[in-house]
């Protein structure tokens, strides 16, 4: 049992949870909680710690040994060190970092895209991979400027569906999105200067939505990219939404409309 944050896979652990580059450097990032353990794909697990207490949940244990890989059990106060939460889960699983090609997430006609500028906040990016995957969509594309997809609070808010969503950082936004559109995928904008309204362009085709900064939108050179500007219309005094919010509403349209057609 590992009982001292001196341990070297302590360091090792908590430098992962902790900076960025550490997990750019290694190809590695850590995923905390029973569910995002035991829902990792068993081929990208590189590791497994458990805190004591946590070996005295009879459910827990069998769950552990259902996934059938080996683990390292760590002293509670150790585990609560090293750990990201306030009240950690007990379990936490070190997972390889996938890689995806643009071409991943290009399906032909199926092809539904959220292409992402400059988003901050960890929540956001999670909550967006999460009801991507709920609506259908083939993948996310950001640039290197938007929160890093392995923060840990974007890990939990994804609840998962970080293992199932197809995803591209592209170092070149403008030129990765051109390529997207030489493929024949139209582009919509939810922007100030929109006038249509969101429901009204026909999403049956290959589409995807550009979605900017939280506080400042999208700059005007991707904006100038999209096929179409659109409009969430607003009732009240309400200027914008959530950029989660916008990205949910129009990942279900599309959803709707391929549903119905």
């Amino acid at each position: 049992m590992i009982t001292s944050t001196a341990n070297q896979q302590m360091k090792n652990l908590a430098a992962l949870q902790r900076k960025s580059r550490e997990r750019k450097a290694r190809g590695l990032f850590v995923a905390e909680g029973p569910r995002m353990c035991f829902e990792a794909p068993r081929e990208w697990v590189q590791s497994i710690y458990v805190s004591e207490s946590f070996l005295q949940d009879e459910k827990m244990q069998q769950q552990l040994k259902d996934f059938d890989y080996p683990y390292e059990v760590v002293a509670d106060s150790v585990f609560c060190s090293v750990a990201d939460t306030q009240t950690p889960k007990g379990i936490m699983t070190v997972v390889k970092i996938p890689t995806y090609e643009l071409q991943d997430l290009l399906q032909q006609e199926r092809t539904q895209l959220l292409i992402l500028e400059g988003v901050q906040d960890p929540g956001n990016l999670g909550t967006m991979l999460r009801t991507g995957e709920g609506a259908g969509i083939t993948g996310v594309i950001m640039d290197r400027t938007t929160v890093d997809l392995f923060n840990p609070k974007t890990i939990r808010s994804t609840m998962g569906s970080l293992y199932r969503m197809p995803y591209y950082i592209a170092e070149d936004l403008g030129a990765t999105i051109e390529a997207v559109k030489a493929q024949g995928v139209r582009l919509y904008a939810a922007h100030l200067a929109g006038e249509l309204s969101y429901d009204r362009p026909d999403y049956t085709g290959a589409c995807g939505f550009l979605i900017g900064n939280e506080g400042n939108g999208l700059s005007d050179e991707i904006a100038r990219m999209a096929d179409t500007y659109i409009r969430i219309p607003m009732q009240g005094q309400v200027e914008s939404l959530n950029a989660a919010m916008s990205a949910g509403i129009l990942m279900y349209e599309c959803n709707r409309q391929r549903r119905s057609r």
